[in-house]
């Protein structure tokens, strides 16, 4: 049985896959009702909304008795990372260069230190020594916002390097990454979804399916699809093992997500423009 997503994780969903798409900004009547369909109620919505931001994700504007919450500059960063990653369907092709960041964090800054290893992983760094992170993959930019996030300049190297051996490429991805077990989630997500896609094609097709559900479907669908991404480095394909199941996942993902699109945008763009709608009545 698939365990329901937690209201703060689907919120993120909602504003990667739909509210960046519309100026990141949403009223709170209509991000409750768009989350009412995957049964979260109105007070886990404000529970969450308050400790995203709190936790500098998101932002209010008040517009008369209305709250609308829109993406600081760090969730649009973060949002637009991951949608680097999530619409991706092909590995990029590697420099041949890997970049390391080397820090020395203090035992009396060990939750910093504990954050930095967190932000790392997710961004796609990987890590054999616990202070000595790596990637081949152009990430100095995520790197340097990190360090200036939680104020590590004088504890943090960068350096941009190549391999001379002995050990090869193939070899440091392995100390660095579990590829099986990442692997093995990209199967599993195959597995679920193959027959599914399959079957949702020809309802959606013969009409079998309303907007509301064709826009759940693909909200699970991105939000399941993205619990994978986020323990994938997305490394290169030339560091990749030969049988690699992410790029079968990613171009299942594509098609099912194509499927599901214009229905759901119908259903997102009905209940989101009821706030706005509101706004000008209240102003005319």
């Amino acid at each position: 049985m698939i365990k329901k997503p937690k209201t703060r994780s689907m919120i993120f969903t909602l504003y990667g896959d739909y509210i960046r798409r519309y100026g990141d900004e949403i009223w709170i009547g209509s991000l409750i009702e768009l989350l009412e369909a995957f049964d979260h109620n109105e007070q886990a919505v404000r529970a969450a909304i308050s400790r995203m931001s709190k936790q500098n994700w998101i932002e209010r504007r008040k517009e008369g008795n209305k709250s609308y919450y829109s993406l600081t500059k760090q969730g649009i960063k973060r949002m637009d990372e991951a949608a680097g990653r999530i619409y991706r369907v092909e590995p990029e092709e590697w420099d041949g260069k890997w970049r390391m960041l080397h820090y020395t964090i203090p035992e009396d800054k060990r939750q910093i230190r504990d954050e930095l290893r967190k932000e790392l992983t997710w961004s796609g760094f990987g890590s054999s020594l616990n202070s000595v992170w790596i990637t081949p993959n152009d990430l100095i930019p995520q790197a340097q916002d990190i360090i200036e996030k939680y104020n590590l300049e004088d504890y943090v190297h960068l350096f941009i390097s190549k391999n001379i051996g002995p050990q090869s490429n193939e070899q440091i991805v392995r100390e660095c990454w579990d590829l099986d077990f990442i692997n093995q989630r990209y199967e599993l997500f195959i597995n679920e979804n193959k027959e599914r896609y399959k079957k949702d094609k020809v309802k959606i097709e013969a009409g079998e399916y309303n907007e509301k559900d064709c826009f759940v479907k693909r909200t699970l669908l991105v939000h399941y699809y993205r619990k994978s991404l986020f323990i994938d480095p997305g490394l290169p394909k030339e560091l990749l093992p030969e049988k690699w199941a992410g790029e079968e996942a990613a171009k299942l993902f594509d098609s099912y997500y194509r499927i599901l699109s214009k229905p759901a945008n119908i259903f997102f763009e009905e209940v989101f423009s009821k706030g706005y709608e509101i706004s000008e009545k209240i102003s005319d």
